[in-house]
């Protein structure tokens, strides 16, 4: 077989007609600029391709239930294999998508519980299990010898039977003896078909036990008590099936010392009768299955409740301004007016704050007050809040009362499971002395442990042995690519794009797959130097399976490590998708590249010559609670250019995001809480924030897309555009016809093609193919009418201007200086290569971010006065230039008087920061506290940070020193 991926013509997007050959079976880097062409290259060419065959070769039936793959612009690629991609991205919404399920680890547990699993009673803990035949006959042979003992089975006679008929049934049947409760019944007696005569009356009785039979255990001191031992069981043996067999599965041992043996065939403890156990099966520990999931939670291990946070989000509101949310809104005047009636009936103020006002009033409010019993009273009672909204659930198939309910509500851990998601009957069964949800909630590598230390019997290991091996697997290929701080109950959606393609990595090792083509995207993103070195040992170990391995990738540890470099470049956009180099990574570096001169230290980031010392004005934390994060005080100087490091796990994006950015966002805003705006997140406890007065806002800069139509534009999020409309429309040609800005808009009707509405093109549905998108028939691909193409400016229509890259604007504006301001902030952070009209799901998470920091440095967003900046990983699809452009941006922020917050795992961005907050030392229950704060070199003198002893290479001064 060819040893040989040959491609030829490859023309996707930016690419320059490229003619590659790629070595099958090895590990390739593709790396380059921002911007070059590397994931049209290896995404949407290579991968695209590969996946297009395979689909290809099904039956159309099965080709409709799959995605289906655009067929690349590319002249012919040979010697490709079935393909893989692994994305920088988390698609994941649902919150029934657990670790658990997408790695399949838990669908391994579930049979595990179901098929050696031991089931417990919950009221006295005893071991659940069907009795056998020979099990109850051994537990009766142990008993002390002498003792005497009746073999009995329940009767529950049916009130349709008569007493008479009841003993003449019992009789036919060979049974002659009867215990109700403590009585005994000769049945064979003269008479006992009348119950004057037998004493006692059977029918409807609930405590009446057939005698089977009446034994003995041979006394120590008889000759022959071995044999005597032996005829007993085999007569015991019979009894005791007898039992079973007539009492429905229950047999019941009385002796002459008072004891009461009950033995039985069912799930069910002799005990506690009351209580109903589950035959254990895989369906009834699936959350996601209506027979194993929790009926309360119905599976998602939490229930909405009302919280008096969101009811209530400002305390410092009075009444009069709508302190209490629900009734702020202008369908509730009625219930407004209750209330300032209720406040003015209890002498209480409708302008003073809420939290000043008096405990039961408030309590009153909340609740209710019910109408007070008597003639005449003074007060008609109060329906308070929460009874008001409860009353609001019977109308929720309204879409906006559903909406309006939800405002209020926020997850609470479900009482009946307690967030294991599993019905409670699930979790009376337990393995090695835990129940599956506990199981679960252990961190990955907790859970490696325990799984190692698992003891089982003969038989059960004999069992588990499969599923064990496949858990041992799956669980170490997640805690080798960097998750072991993970859980199996932990949600999916909640993971990062570069946990979830670690996850999908290991998922993959688990495959086994041979001869596989594996298309990776940047995945050292969001992991520390110390977790990428573990990372490129996984992807060697795919290669090394004999499957060809090709990453996106700018890291130089990657770079190193590979078989074989492909840089594309020179530049980016229109400036890029050329071959620059290829070949081996030892020959890169002497390359005169982008890349080849960052590796070779010519060029790159440089450590500053001096760095900006906190002037005394701080902003503290103190306590901060959520996850692994526990009681942490937090000191971040402003005015700097402050960067959180720690490894993978360690807790920086909890407590910046999920503890610091939500408690700004409440006290900035004045006490309102950002819950409604991020519904199902964690929001983090914290004792106090100090320091806040100084700032005007913040700022969360994430990589979250800017749109998710391709309407939405660069052009149009950095408010470039309506300069653009605007110089349009001043046009004589423009004022003429009457023409406004409006008419050069694609998003409104006026000027725009009415065939397309704008779009440009028409999108066709091909069922068991990929969908076609094609040019507008009428507009031919321009978004316009003819007639509002006629009006140019300096020789270009509108749609001509689209086309434009964000450097060619720039020199096409020159004289319009307020664009050409806007849009040189585009160039600064280094998207200059963008078409002004690029759609913006073409986007990628770091140029979007990095989209969002152009728009705040252009003044367009409104913001005004001081503003902390939070931003995560901003160097995500960045090569070494690049960020050194990046730099230069954070820099100018700062300059002008703002904060900037990062959190960064890249060493060239680090090492250029004034100040450093390292967390860890470790990830999961091992993180979560900060190890080292300062100026880079004092981080890197701390023996406990794992980020200064990278540091240390990176900085010549410590470097000599140490």
């Amino acid at each position: 077989m060819d040893d040989t991926i040959r491609i030829r013509g490859a023309r996707q997007h930016n690419l320059k007609n490229l003619d590659l050959d790629l070595p099958r079976r090895a590990f390739t880097v593709v790396t380059g600029p921002s911007g070059s062409g590397k994931s049209s290259l290896a995404l949407d060419t290579l991968f695209a391709e590969g996946q297009r065959r395979y689909v290809e070769s099904l039956s159309t039936y099965a080709k409709q239930f799959l995605e289906r793959m655009e067929k690349p612009l590319v002249d012919a690629i040979e010697g490709i294999c079935p393909a893989v991609a692994i994305e920088q991205k988390n698609p994941t919404r649902s919150s029934r998508s657990t670790v658990g399920t997408a790695t399949e680890v838990y669908d391994y547990l579930r049979l595990l519980w179901a098929r050696v699993g031991v089931t417990h009673c919950p009221e006295c803990d005893r071991i659940i299990r069907p009795d056998t035949v020979s099990g109850a006959v051994d537990a009766l042979l142990a008993l002390p010898a002498g003792n005497r003992f009746q073999v009995c089975f329940p009767l529950r006679p049916s009130e349709e039977l008569d007493h008479a008929r009841i003993v003449e049934n019992l009789v036919a049947m060979g049974f002659l003896r009867l215990l109700a409760g403590d009585d005994p019944v000769d049945l064979g007696a003269e008479g006992a078909d009348d119950p004057a005569v037998a004493g006692v009356d059977l029918a409807g009785r609930s405590d009446l036990m057939v005698v089977v039979d009446r034994l003995a255990i041979p006394r120590e001191d008889r000759d022959d008590r071995e044999s005597a031992l032996q005829e007993l069981s085999g007569r015991l043996a019979d009894s005791v099936h007898t039992a079973f067999t007539e009492g429905e599965g229950e047999c019941v041992v009385f002796t002459t010392e008072g004891e009461r043996l009950a033995f039985t065939e069912h799930y069910r403890c002799p005990e506690h009768p009351e209580i109903r156990f589950v035959e254990p099966s895989p369906q009834l520990f699936s959350f996601n299955n209506p027979y194993g999931s929790c009926p309360t939670c119905t599976g998602f291990g939490a229930t909405l409740e009302y919280d008096l946070d969101l009811i209530v989000p400002n305390p410092m509101r009075s009444l009069e301004e709508g302190a209490v949310d629900p009734w702020s809104k202008p369908r509730y005047e009625k219930e407004r007016d209750r209330l300032r009636r209720f406040a003015q009936e209890k002498g209480v103020s409708l302008y003073k704050p809420w939290q000043d006002l008096p405990e039961d009033f408030r309590r009153a409010v909340i609740e209710g007050e019910p109408k007070p019993r008597g003639r005449a009273p003074r007060t008609q009672g109060f329906k308070g809040v929460l009874p008001f909204l409860k009353s609001r659930e019977k109308k929720r198939y309204k879409q906006y009362i559903r909406v309006f309910l939800r405002q209020y509500q926020s997850p609470t851990p479900c009482v009946d499971c307690g967030g294991a998601r599993v019905r409670k009957e699930a979790l009376w069964v337990r393995v090695g002395g835990r129940d599956i949800g506990q199981v679960t909630a252990l961190p990955l590598d907790e859970l490696q442990q325990w799984v190692a230390a698992l003891e089982l019997d003969e038989m059960r290991a004999r069992i588990a042995d499969t599923v064990l091996r496949e858990v041992v697997a799956r669980v170490g290929f997640l805690v080798e690519v960097g998750l072991g701080y993970l859980t199996l109950a932990r949600q999916t959606r909640t993971l990062s794009g570069g946990e979830a393609q670690r996850i999908n990595l290991a998922n993959s090792l688990g495959s086994s797959l041979v001869d596989t083509l594996y298309v990776l995207d940047e995945p050292s993103v969001g992991l520390h130097p110390r977790d990428t070195d573990a990372l490129l040992g996984l992807l060697r170990r795919l290669r090394d399976g004999g499957n060809t391995v090709v990453v996106v990738e700018h890291d130089p540890a990657a770079i190193r490590v590979a078989d074989h470099v492909v840089e594309l470049g020179p530049a980016s956009g229109e400036k890029g998708g050329q071959i620059v180099y290829e070949g081996a990574p030892e020959g890169l570096a002497e390359a005169d590249t982008s890349t080849g001169r960052y590796l070779s230290g010519r060029s790159g980031v440089a450590v500053p010559e001096s760095r900006r010392r906190p002037d005394g004005n701080w902003l503290t934390l103190k306590g901060a609670r959520l996850h692994n994060v526990e009681a942490v005080d937090l000191e971040i100087p402003l005015g700097t250019l402050t960067v959180v490091t720690g490894v993978s796990g360690s807790g920086k994006s909890t407590l910046i995001h999920d503890v610091l950015y939500r408690a700004l966002e409440k006290e900035l805003g004045g006490g309102e809480t950002s819950a409604r705006e991020h519904l199902g997140e964690e929001v983090g406890a914290y004792a106090a924030l100090e320091g806040m007065h100084r700032l005007d806002g913040a700022l969360l800069v994430d990589q979250s897309p800017i749109g998710r139509t391709p309407r939405s534009n660069p052009v149009t999020y950095i408010k470039a555009w309506d300069e653009i409309r605007k110089l349009f429309a001043a046009q004589p040609l423009a004022r003429q016809r009457g023409y406004t800005p409006g008419t050069f808009s694609f998003n409104t009707a006026g000027g725009r093609c009415d065939a397309c509405n704008g779009a440009g093109q028409v999108e066709i549905e091909m069922v068991f193919m990929a969908d076609v998108y094609v040019a507008c028939e009428v507009c031919k691909g321009r978004r316009y009418k003819p007639e509002t193409l006629e009006v140019k400016v300096r020789g270009l229509d509108v749609a001509q201007v689209l086309e434009l890259t964000v450097d060619e604007a720039i020199r096409f504006f020159l004289k319009q200086d307020k664009l050409g301001q806007i849009l040189w902030h585009l160039q600064q952070v280094g998207l200059g290569y963008l078409r002004l009209g690029q759609a913006a799901p073409t986007l990628s998470g770091g140029e979007a971010q990095r989209l969002k920091i152009a728009r705040e440095l252009a003044g367009v967003a409104g913001r005004k006065g001081r503003t902390l900046y939070l931003l995560d990983e901003p160097t995500t699809g960045l090569g070494g230039e690049d960020i050194g452009k990046l730099l230069r941006v954070l820099d100018r922020l700062v300059d002008a008087g703002h904060t900037v917050l990062v959190i960064e795992h890249n060493l060239d961005l680090i090492k250029a920061a004034d100040w450093i907050v390292d967390l860890g030392p470790g990830a999961g229950r091992d993180g979560g506290r900060i190890v080292a704060t300062g100026r880079p070199e004092e981080v890197a003198r701390v023996p406990e940070s794992v980020t200064g002893r990278y540091l240390r290479e990176v900085l010549p001064e410590v470097s000599a020193k140490a």
